[in-house]
C-alpha cells in the first residue's frame, strides 16, 4: 500500500523518476523534470499523463513535425511508432505507464 503525494516529488535531475509499480513488465513512474528529454520511439505503447506543470508535447505524424500543449490532467497517448519529445514549460511532474525498460 501506498499513498504518493506528486505535488511535492521532486528529483537530483531532469526526468528523476519514482518507481510506482511493475504489472507484469508495464511499469509506472512519477517524473519531475524541467528539462526537454530527447527525441525518441518507445519500444511499445506510452501513457503521458500531466499532473502537475505543462508540457509543450512535440511528436510526428507521417513525418510532420506537430505539438501539443499538456494541462494538467491532460495525456498523451505514444502507440507503437510515435516519435515525441517532451518540453516541460517550467517544472512539470508526469506519470510514465509504459513497457519496462523503454527508452
Amino acid at each position: 500500500m501506498k499513498i504518493i503525494r506528486s505535488k511535492t516529488f521532486t528529483a537530483e535531475r531532469a526526468w528523476g523518476a519514482l518507481d510506482i509499480a511493475n504489472m507484469n513488465g508495464i511499469t509506472t513512474r512519477l517524473h519531475w523534470t524541467d528539462q526537454p528529454y530527447k527525441w525518441h520511439v518507445n519500444d511499445g505503447e506510452e501513457v503521458f499523463v500531466v499532473l502537475d506543470g505543462k508540457v509543450l508535447m512535440h511528436y510526428r505524424e507521417e513525418g510532420e513535425e506537430k505539438q501539443a500543449l499538456l494541462d494538467v490532467g491532460d495525456i498523451f497517448y505514444a502507440s507503437i511508432g510515435t516519435e515525441h519529445v517532451a518540453h516541460p514549460q517550467g517544472a512539470a511532474r508526469i506519470l510514465v505507464i509504459e513497457t519496462e525498460g523503454s527508452v
